[in-house]
């Protein structure tokens, strides 16, 4: 997105100096006169101007980064998690986040494309559904902002120095002690990606369960198998969340 605003801030200056340029347009000529010639050449110096600022804003310009309570966007998700591509220890966790972001975004769309064309927005079914895929996605990005959070603190450095065997000099117990926090920070990644793997899974089994209903009473949904295990995990994680 960003390489295409930087091209029509681009092809902007070039059309700008061509209208007032050619002689075919404004006509204005560099030399032909000093008004002319002042105005020229204060539109090219102007034009290098924005264009070398357009190009840092746009393609250097390293993004205002957002305080992850404030983290509300699909885009903003994404945005964070690359922000720490460059932490290698937590690259693989990092990586499977951003995929399952993706992969959420992608069933939100199909599921609920499935409700509207099965359900009319004003039914009982419609909202069951709807509610019930809001819920869950909620829960989703819940995990996510919670990982960004321990990602956000957590010392590499410090990590790879204590794994290298290069803090010898502190005794056993506190060396022990310090493995065990970094143990529960990567524990914590592990345990929300594998929830939100349960989650994507379950959303598959609802979109399948969906397509293949040919007609039920609003009653059944809470019966559907895969109805009953997001409920049961919405619950479970919610509890564990307190």
């Amino acid at each position: 997105m960003k390489y295409i605003k930087f091209l029509g801030l681009v092809a902007g200056i070039v059309i700008l100096n061509i209208l007032v340029l050619s002689p075919g347009f404004l006509g204005i000529s560099i030399g032909s006169s000093a008004f002319a010639t002042a105005f020229g050449i204060t539109l090219l110096i102007a034009s290098a101007i924005v264009l070398f600022y357009g190009c840092y804003v746009l393609l250097f310009k390293p993004p205002a980064v957002i305080p992850v309570k404030e983290i509300s966007t699909h885009e903003d998700y994404v945005e964070a998690l690359n922000r720490y591509r460059q932490v290698k220890s937590l690259e693989e966790f990092i990586t499977l986040a951003l995929e399952q972001l993706d992969r959420i975004k992608k069933k939100r769309t199909t599921l609920m494309n499935i409700i509207n064309q099965r359900f009319d927005q004003g039914e009982l079914s419609h909202k069951k559904f709807s509610s019930v895929t809001y819920e869950v996605e909620k829960l989703f990005y819940l995990n996510v902002k919670s990982m960004l959070s321990r990602i956000s603190v957590f010392d590499e450095s410090e990590y790879l120095s204590m794994m290298k065997g290069k803090q010898s000099k502190f005794s056993q117990e506190i060396l022990q002690e310090k493995m065990n926090v970094y143990n529960e920070y990567l524990s914590f990644m592990k345990n929300s990606l594998s929830t939100n793997e349960e989650i994507l899974l379950k959303l598959d089994k609802l979109i399948i369960e969906i397509s293949r209903l040919d007609s039920f009473e609003p009653g059944d949904i809470d019966n559907m198998p895969c109805m009953q295990e997001i409920d049961s995990l919405i619950k479970q994680t919610k509890f564990y969340k307190q």
